[in-house]
């Protein structure tokens, strides 16, 4: 269960309304994926929003952010269309990137033997809902 939201850095780029919205939806994802061992969500620019990683919160959410950077310039150096997702396999799990429309990151960590198929799908949703999460805020601000 997700057990900490917004650790650092509260009040900038995402309102106390929205980071509830994402955090609950999250929550709904491990519910969903029961392989996946620990989830964060950031801004682009690595300011945590939620996470229910035990340590390493703030280095994720920074590398996490860059991340997302260099896959994107890749895919685009590469001529190979917009950025869907990084994922990294290692010995242990996986952790895969997804962007969450122009505002979030969403990063999800599944152990080893994990159905990446599954996670990708669920990544995938899951980013498209924050991003419609964080949309609706905006608008609702403006």
């Amino acid at each position: 269960m997700i057990t900490r939201t917004w650790l650092k850095r509260t009040g900038k780029a995402v309102s106390m309304d929205l980071r509830h919205d994402v955090h609950e939806e999250l929550v709904r994802l491990r519910l969903r994926t029961p392989e996946i061992v620990g989830v964060l969500a950031c801004t682009v620019d690595g300011m945590l929003v939620t996470t229910d990683l035990p340590e390493g919160t703030e280095q994720t959410a920074a590398l996490t952010s860059a991340l997302l950077s260099m896959s994107r310039r890749m895919a685009g150096l590469a001529r190979i269309g917009a950025l869907e997702e990084t994922l990294i396999s290692a010995t242990h799990g996986h952790a895969a990137c997804y962007a969450a429309g122009p505002k979030l990151v969403l990063t999800v960590l599944a152990g080893h033997g994990a159905n990446l198929g599954l996670l990708r799908i669920e990544g995938r949703k899951t980013a498209a809902t924050l991003a419609a999460i964080v949309e609706r805020g905006t608008e609702k601000s403006t």
